[in-house]
């Protein structure tokens, strides 16, 4: 077998570089978090104590983008490595070809190593939002291909055995599926062994991750417990949901992506229910768990939410984009759509004669398609500032004159002769 049936000896794993502060533990393990296995004083002891813990956060790139559901439990590995702990971030290029089927209603669509890679290029980049990748204490950086991809077929089976199928169906998503008369494909049984599997192959000490990845999280707790007897720890984050409950991610379409630009940022978060703005504060932001609270009694207490939804939105741009980025863009928001303006940054054509405004709109990608620009143009969702909406898919631009397309887009165009 790859894996031995003892854990490795770490020698002493206090270590005097680690930082026991009480109250940033306390803050730590409870701010954004959902719950934590065996137990919160489990793991409160173990950072009091001085012990230098190791954890992971694991990440399939089923996209070529990290977005805010992803952030939140990097941020939280941040506070570990601030501490002085160890953290990976493993990227899931093998578990990731096959697709998790956490909350799936359909089995996922599986992808070619190739295009998982290339959906990672980003990641690390992205992560360093958070993680520091170098200095005295570096997060490292690993791939569990490196690991799933040795397992033979004997490996897989004795694996197998340690899991039953009974396990399995107690899942929602394979429950409700049942129920509907769906398919569940023997590989979607196998995701939550290989996700396990990480937590022996790098032998952690504790995993970190979304609320709705308990399950994977947790087999990966039993399988050290049982091939190495070793105590692993889980940490779960809550989960962005948005009014419907939904978690906001890219599959439901209202994800805020960290390549985002920051104006587009700022309006995604603007655009979301006044019942997230708590929740957003203590999971997206870095501001002091004190003020969200005086945050939130202003409107409980019946405060404008707006004053307070623009500055998440300017706390969360901030993170990603700098603060003189997040100024400009409260100043842009403000000049759009509180006092009717255009965007200092809005795209400009230059046009010689004249042009199909088609054609303009999408070589500035401020439509997907000539069938976007139509559908647009029937919900009336294109004029020109002070006319009219267009009706006719054939509109030719033959004056310098600024378009809005939809609520938020622009284009400057400058005609000459």
């Amino acid at each position: 077998m790859i894996w031995s049936k003892k854990a490795k000896k770490e020698g002493n794993n206090e270590d005097n570089s680690v930082i026991r502060d009480e109250a940033r533990i306390e803050e730590l393990l409870t701010r954004g978090v959902e719950n934590i296995y065996p137990s919160k004083d489990f793991l409160k002891k173990k950072l009091l104590n001085g012990e230098r813990v190791t954890l992971y956060l694991g990440i399939d790139p089923t996209g070529s983008t990290l977005h805010l559901g992803h952030t939140i439990p990097l941020k939280k590995l941040k506070e570990f490595q601030d501490l002085g702990h160890g953290v990976i971030l493993l990227i899931g290029d093998f578990t990731g070809m096959i697709g998790d089927p956490t909350d799936k209603s359909a089995t996922r669509k599986k992808l070619t190593h190739a295009e998982v890679l290339t959906n990672a290029k980003l990641y690390k980049k992205q992560a360093s939002t958070f993680l520091n990748f170098s200095g005295s204490n570096p997060a490292e950086l690993k791939y569990n291909s490196e690991w799933l991809g040795k397992l033979n077929f004997g490996d897989v089976l004795e694996l197998s055995s340690l899991v039953t199928v009974d396990q399995m169906l107690k899942r929602d998503m394979f429950e409700n599926r049942m129920k509907e008369g769906k398919p569940i494909y023997i590989h979607e049984f196998m995701y939550p062994l290989m996700q396990g599997f990480d937590s022996v192959a790098m032998n952690v000490d504790g995993e970190i991750g979304g609320n709705d990845q308990t399950f994977n999280m947790l087999m990966g707790r039993d399988l050290l417990k049982t091939l190495k007897n070793k105590e692993k720890f889980v940490v779960t984050c809550k989960l962005l949901t948005d009014s419907s409950g939904k978690k906001m991610g890219k599959t439901d379409g209202n994800a805020v992506s960290a390549n985002q630009t920051a104006p587009d940022m700022f309006g995604k978060v603007m655009s979301w229910s006044d019942s997230l703005i708590p929740l957003g504060f203590e999971l997206c932001t870095f501001v002091s768990t004190e003020e969200i609270k005086k945050i939130k009694a202003g409107l409980d207490a019946g405060e404008n939410p707006r004053d307070a939804k623009v500055r998440l939105a300017k706390e969360i741009v901030s993170v990603y984009h700098g603060s003189l980025a997040a100024e400009r863009a409260v100043a842009d928001f403000e000049s759009t759509f509180a006092k009717g303006g255009i965007p200092e940054d809005a795209p400009v054509s230059s046009v010689k004669g004249s042009a199909k405004l088609s054609e303009l709109l999408l070589e500035n990608n401020l439509v997907k398609s000539k069938t976007d620009f139509k559908r647009l143009v029937d919900e009336g969702a294109i004029s020109e500032i002070g006319q009219e909406p267009i009706t006719s898919y054939d509109e030719i631009v033959i004056k310098s004159s600024v378009w809005r397309i939809g609520k938020k887009r622009f284009l400057k165009v400058e005609v000459s002769k």
